[in-house]
């Protein structure tokens, strides 16, 4: 009997140490699949992007204008030749795509298309020339290395950098002698936005190993800190400051509800802006002032539970008020950049914003909505502009959130 037992007891753990190898294997497997179904995921969103952008380059090339959103009555919208804050996003888009597939059609329809803008290198009467060069040539240099392209951003560089009053410590936002902006009575408005014109700061001092690019940038990301942000770390549009001795004149906003309320692409910027900092200078400051940022808005109680904000968090009309893509778009590519340096994971708050706008309440049809991926996104309630439209921006910081997932 003795003997009998003990030959029991060995199958018996045989038994046990098999099925529990058996289902590590399985752990392992379901591991795997989840990876690879993510990777089919993202491929399947990218390629979906390839097919809709082909129809609008389509379209594009024949009028030789660069695509910004829809107009009121339904028709594209194209850029201002003149000058566009939008003009660089598109471009950029094309340089993502080519950087996906590889494709040398991709990279030619965007060194055409960001030609079209180039000479506005020179103008200093603007602060979105971050915006404008950094994300077509930027994304053009990164890709090829021309000289040409490295060019023009410091061609750029030099025109964002008469914007900077050392009195201030703030490079101006927007010119107040004309426009809109005259009638606010502003003296040297500074936009929360300006903090993502700062990269391309960044970028020209590691190009010339001059520093004073640099260090304009820091002070406008510190004075920015100092200003702009409330208690519970949400953020104002607007500061308007005294050139002369620079002090604070005015908290205010030009594109949100109201002066004391959260517009979301603000927070967005402010996130994506604040994060580009510490990756430029490793700077701890600046990692904390986003991670205020993204804990403000992934924790704010009044976000729908699909991720996408409403226009401003305190907009008067909510749940009936519109969504803005955009600002989601923005916010899960800073989101992404970010989990790679804090010691706090964002992990399912990117796959929820990257799956919500991805599913067809947000991801347009191919053929359908000008051919621009994402649908609902708002430019400027307060100025009845680009309510509930396409924007090219959304589209692409989406595809850069793509992109940055994968990698």
């Amino acid at each position: 009997m003795s003997f009998l037992k003990v030959v029991f007891c060995v199958i018996i753990i045989s038994l046990f140490y098999s099925c529990n190898g058996v289902n590590s294997q399985k752990s392992n497997v379901a591991k795997n699949s989840i990876i690879e179904n993510k990777e089919e995921e993202l491929d399947n969103y990218l390629k979906g992007a390839e097919k809709q952008l082909k129809l609008q380059l389509t379209e594009a090339e024949k009028q030789n204008k660069i695509p910004r959103t829809v107009n009121k009555n339904g028709a594209m919208h194209w850029t201002n030749p003149k000058f566009d804050w939008t003009e660089g996003f598109y471009p950029g888009s094309l340089w993502y795509m080519y950087e996906y597939t590889g494709d040398e059609k991709w990279k030619n329809s965007a060194e055409k298309f960001q030609s079209l803008f180039e000479n506005h290198k020179y103008k200093t009467n603007n602060h979105d020339l971050g915006f404008v060069f950094n994300c077509s040539y930027g994304n053009g240099y990164r890709l090829t290395k021309n000289e040409d392209f490295k060019q023009v951003m410091i061609t750029s560089a030099d025109s964002l950098l008469t914007r900077f009053n050392p009195n201030v410590g703030c490079i101006k936002s927007w010119d107040v002698d004309y426009g809109w902006q005259k009638e606010r009575g502003w003296m040297f408005p500074v936009i929360i936005d300006n903090m993502m014109n700062l990269e391309l700061l960044f970028k020209v001092s590691e190009f010339t190993g001059d520093s004073k690019y640099k260090k304009a940038a820091i002070t406008h990301a510190n004075t920015t800190i100092k200003n702009h942000f409330r208690e519970n770390d949400s953020s104002f549009h607007v500061i308007d400051y005294d050139p002369e001795t620079g002090e604070v004149r005015s908290k205010q906003t030009a594109q949100g509800f109201a002066h004391t309320s959260s517009w979301a692409r603000g927070q967005a910027w402010g996130l994506y802006g604040f994060t580009v900092c510490y990756r430029y200078t490793k700077n701890e400051i600046y990692l904390k002032q986003a991670e205020k940022i993204a804990n403000y808005i992934i924790n704010y109680k009044g976000t729908p539970e699909d991720g996408i904000p409403y226009w401003d968090y305190n907009a008067p009309n909510i749940p009936n008020e519109p969504r803005d893509v955009s600002a989601a778009a923005i916010t899960v590519s800073a989101l992404l950049e970010l989990d790679g340096y804090s010691k706090t994971t964002y992990k399912s708050n990117i796959d929820k914003i990257i799956n919500s706008l991805s599913s067809d309440s947000y991801t347009a049809k191919i053929g359908e909505n000008h051919n621009f991926i994402l649908k609902h996104s708002v430019g400027s309630i307060p100025h009845n502009n680009e309510i509930d439209v396409p924007l090219n921006y959304a589209d692409y910081y989406y595809l850069e959130a793509l992109l940055r997932y994968k990698k």
